[in-house]
């Protein structure tokens, strides 16, 4: 049977990503968050919406393209998300 990933995993895949693929310091496009998240195009756009709207990420318009980076409150959300998972797991739950 499929494992299936929760909101907060696919939110904290997002922000992950966010994190480790903004290598130029200019942030990611939507086309990277797509493919490392693993969603549809549709349900990214509505994630990145609150996302961005929770203050996690941050949005910035490069002419026509959006470029999204983890604001400081996003690495402290992915920091105890990461943490309670952990503590999760040693329970032998799964998020």
């Amino acid at each position: 049977m499929p494992q299936y990933r929760t909101q907060g995993k696919i939110i904290a895949d997002i922000l992950t990503t966010a994190r480790d693929m903004n290598q130029d310091g200019q942030g990611v496009g939507i086309t990277t968050l797509l493919r490392r998240g693993n969603v549809s195009y549709t349900r990214m756009t509505k994630l990145i919406v609150d996302l961005v709207g929770a203050g996690l990420l941050l949005e910035e318009t490069l002419e026509k393209n959006s470029k999204y980076k983890i604001s400081d409150k996003g690495m402290m959300f992915l920091q105890q998300y990461v943490q309670f998972e952990d503590f999760a797991q040693s329970y032998g739950l799964r998020l």
